[in-house]
């Protein structure tokens, strides 16, 4: 196992995530701006979308970028990276993208919060084999 290989996987989609965090976060501002919202979403539907995006985000971000580099600690091949990476990336952009087009239930909301489940059951499938010597 070679743990460089493992540790620029996990950057790779730790740098990722920190701008897809970055983004919508300058969406909220972008639109607090807009709309002349101090704080919170003033009652704007879009904005209070757009919040919702950035939030959800973050609440689930955090953990998947744990897993990924518990992952690169323990020396898991970079391809097991990678492949929890993608998946939460992209869950996290299609739920983003998803949520700031519908404030209510939508495909790509759905499909988005599908692949963060997916990244976490196999990233900890990952982290138990590993923790089992």
């Amino acid at each position: 196992m070679d743990v460089s290989a493992s540790g620029h996987a996990a950057a790779l989609w730790a740098g990722l995530h920190v701008f897809l965090l970055l983004v919508l976060s300058l969406l909220v501002v972008r639109g607090r701006q807009k709309h002349k919202v101090a704080l919170g979403d003033g009652g704007v539907p879009e904005l209070a979308q757009a919040v919702r995006a950035f939030g959800n985000a973050s609440e689930y971000v955090p953990t998947g970028l744990g897993v990924l580099a518990v992952l690169a600690v323990v020396g898991a091949p970079a391809i097991a990276i990678h492949g929890v990476g993608l998946v939460l990336f992209a869950g996290r952009l299609i739920h983003a993208v998803g949520l700031s087009r519908s404030g209510g239930a939508s495909v790509p909301r759905a499909i988005g919060m599908i692949c963060t489940w997916l990244a976490y059951v196999f990233g900890g499938v990952i982290l138990l084999f590993y923790a089992i010597p």
